[in-house]
């Protein structure tokens, strides 16, 4: 795979050829949970190609197509905040729910929980969509569905950043700079979560960097365990 420069960033070409598309993304307050944290939720300072793949799906989705971030450029300053947050210890089976046997959310399985979250945030995503080997359309149809969709203001569900609570504005790409401020090495990062044919997940991680308010995504991860709380940045 080739890279090119473009507006000051090196995008990597898909193996078509192809440079990445483009999506901006904006929102009050987002949370992009670090997974090493268990008992409070503690925001990566940035956000992670794993909420970018969320976006977009939220945006466009077809079953024959994946997305693959290339970059996250960060348009804003990092700014934290935090706020007390009731989270449930314990989700009643779907069955019962319906049956009527359990209530989704008790007030004996409700917990309080300090987060720490990041206020006023702005993105833009680069990403490749690619097709899987069933897809009957090339991967440049699928690139002008998404840039309709985006231009529209269209999505199958409203997308968010990182957790429900916070939604994401969208919009095609303007003019606005990079915050080239943004300097950081944020630790190990989510890149992909794969599911076999009984729907149990294999992850892949990668050692997470900002370099003037851009976040770069290698086209792989790595397979390990659950990042510890010793064992991140």
């Amino acid at each position: 795979m080739t890279t090119e420069v473009v507006n000051g960033l090196a995008l990597r070409r898909s193996k078509d050829g192809d440079l990445p598309i483009a999506v901006q993304v904006s929102g009050d307050a987002a949370l992009f949970s670090r997974p090493e944290l268990k008992v409070e939720r503690v925001t990566y300072p940035v956000m992670t190609p794993t909420a970018a793949v969320g976006v977009l799906e939220a945006i466009y989705w077809k079953p024959e197509i994946r997305y693959e971030i290339v970059a996250i450029e960060v348009l804003k300053p990092i700014k934290q905040f935090t706020i007390r947050r009731n989270e449930t210890t314990d989700v009643a089976p779907l069955a019962d729910a319906i049956r009527g046997k359990r209530r989704v959310d008790t007030v004996a399985h409700r917990d309080q929980r300090n987060a720490v979250c990041l206020r006023d945030v702005a993105y833009r995503i680069h990403a490749h969509l690619v097709p899987a080997a069933h897809a009957d359309k090339p991967a440049a149809a699928y690139r002008d569905q998404l840039r309709r969709r985006v231009r529209r203001g269209a999505c199958f569900q409203q997308p968010y950043l990182g957790t429900r609570e916070f939604s994401a504005d969208f919009s095609w790409p303007d003019d606005t700079p990079r915050d080239t401020s943004v300097n950081e090495e944020v630790g190990i990062m989510l890149h992909t979560i794969h599911r076999d044919g009984r729907g149990q997940p294999r992850m892949e991680w990668f050692a997470a960097r900002v370099v003037e308010g851009v976040l770069h995504v290698p086209p792989r991860g790595m397979e390990m365990a659950l990042p510890s709380a010793g064992g991140a940045a």
